[in-house]
C-alpha cells in the first residue's frame, strides 16, 4: 500500500477513541544507553511486563533493532510477535502512525481502505536545539514501516506532531496543550488556527480543546497531553491533580480544571472532570543518573531531576487498563481505585516498576500505539 491522495477527513476518515476495539498494539524495544540506564536492562524487563499484560487482551508486536532482536525474542513470551525495525528510540506513541478509520466506506472500497495511518513529521521533540537526541533519522521511518508491514495506506504530513500530544473522544473532540503544539520548536510557521485546521482535516474532528500547559517537569515533550489529561468516554475526562498547593503541579492542574469547567465538547456537552492524583514528587537518584551513559548525543539525565510521573499515562487495551505504578503505595492504590471506577467494564492491571520508563521521559501510553480493529 502506498501514499493516500487527499485529506483524511474529506475522505470520511477519523481518529477513533482509544477505548474502541483494537486489532493490535505496537511497542518499540528500548536500548539507548544514553537514555535507558544500565544498558536498558531494567527498562527491557518492564517493557516485557507491559507487553505481556497487554497481550492477555489483544495481539502485541514488539519492534526491535537488528542488534536487539534476539535479546527481545528471548525475553518475550512466544505469542508476542517480534519484528526487526531500525529506530533511534522506542517511543512508538510519538514515532508510530496515528491510525484513522472509515466506518462507512463507499461500496467500491476494499477492506484495507477502511483504515489508514497518518505519518506526521517527527523532530525528536524539538529539533536540533531542543530535541531529546541529535539523530532521529530512523525514527522518521517507523510509521511508514509499520504501515508497510500491515499493508495499510499512509497519509504523510509535513506538520511536526507526536501522538502523545493529542487525545480524542472519537466523536469530534480533541484535547491538546498550547505548551506543546504552539512551541516554536515544532511548527513556528503555523498559527494556532492553522494547526487547528490541520488537526480537523487529518483527525476528522470538529473542535480542539487547548489546555495551557502539560504536567510539571515534562520538559522532554514540552507538555504532552497524555501526561496531563485524557478522555474516559465522550464528555468525561481524567485530569492529573494534586491537593498539595505548594507543589508546582497544583497551579497547572487548577488552571486546567478551570478551563475544562468552562468549555463544551464538539457536541456541546459540558465536561465531567475526574481528578487523578499524581504520586508524591519523584526525583532521579544519583545511582539512576550514573547508570545512563551521558554523552553529547542525547539530553542529559541529571540526579535530582523531578520525574514527570502521572497515572494518566496509561494504555487502554481491549477490556483492560494497563496502568503505571510508581512504588508510592498510597497514590498507586488510589489510582487503581479511580481508574476502576472510571472504567467499570475494564480490568485495571497495575505495572510495578513503571518508574523505569519515567526515568527516560515517558510512560506506558508513550511506549504503545494501538491499531484499531476494522
Amino acid at each position: 500500500m502506498g501514499v493516500e491522495e487527499g485529506v483524511p477527513a474529506a475522505l470520511g476518515f477519523h481518529m477513533p477513541a482509544e477505548w474502541e476495539p483494537h486489532s493490535h498494539c505496537w511497542i518499540g524495544w528500548p536500548e539507548r544507553c544514553d537514555n535507558w540506564r544500565d544498558n536498558a536492562i531494567h527498562a527491557q524487563t518492564v517493557f516485557t511486563t507491559v507487553a505481556s499484560a497487554i497481550s492477555a487482551f489483544e495481539p502485541v508486536t514488539i519492534c526491535a533493532t537488528s542488534s536487539q532482536w534476539e535479546n527481545a525474542r528471548n525475553q518475550l513470551p512466544l505469542h508476542i510477535r517480534v519484528v526487526e525495525i531500525s529506530m533511534n528510540d522506542s517511543w512508538f506513541r510519538d514515532t508510530g502512525p496515528t491510525f484513522v478509520v472509515r466506518r462507512n466506506p463507499p461500496e467500491s472500497s476494499d477492506e484495507h481502505q477502511q483504515i489508514a495511518g497518518i505519518d506526521w513529521t517527527f523532530n525528536s521533540w524539538g529539533g536540533v536545539e531542543d530535541g531529546c537526541y541529535s539523530d532521529w533519522s530512523q525514527d522518521t521511518l517507523v510509521a511508514r514501516k509499520i504501515l508497510e508491514i500491515e499493508k495499510i495506506p499512509r497519509f504523510p504530513h509535513s506538520m511536526v506532531l507526536e501522538g502523545g500530544s493529542i487525545h480524542v473522544d472519537g466523536e469530534g473532540t480533541c484535547l491538546t496543550t498550547e505548551e506543546c503544539l504552539l512551541n516554536k520548536n515544532r511548527n513556528p510557521h503555523l498559527s494556532k488556527s492553522q494547526i487547528e485546521d490541520e488537526l480537523k482535516a487529518y483527525l476528522g474532528i470538529g473542535k480542539v480543546i487547548w489546555l495551557p500547559r502539560g504536567l510539571y517537569g515534562d520538559d522532554d515533550t514540552n507538555g504532552h497531553i497524555d501526561n496531563m489529561c485524557c478522555f474516559v468516554r465522550p464528555g468525561v475526562v481524567l485530569l492529573s491533580w494534586t491537593d498539595d498547593e505548594t507543589d508546582p503541579q497544583y497551579e497547572r492542574s487548577a488552571e486546567a480544571y478551570s478551563l475544562l469547567s468552562s468549555v463544551t465538547d464538539a457536541n456541546n456537552r459540558k465536561l465531567e472532570i475526574i481528578k487523578l492524583h499524581v504520586p508524591d514528587p519523584l526525583y532521579m537518584t544519583k545511582e539512576e543518573a550514573a547508570g545512563v551513559f551521558q554523552d553529547d548525543e542525547a539530553k542529559p539525565r541529571l540526579p535530582g531531576t523531578r520525574l514527570a510521573a502521572s497515572y494518566v499515562n496509561f494504555y487502554i487495551a481491549n477490556g483492560a487498563i494497563i496502568a503505571p505504578q510508581f512504588g508510592d503505595k498510597k497514590w498507586d492504590d488510589e489510582a487503581v481505585r479511580v481508574l476502576s471506577k472510571a472504567f467499570p467494564d475494564h480490568k485495571v492491571v497495575g505495572i510495578e516498576g513503571s518508574r523505569e520508563i519515567v526515568l527516560a521521559g515517558g510512560n506506558i501510553h508513550c511506549i504503545t500505539q494501538q491499531q484499531p480493529h476494522i
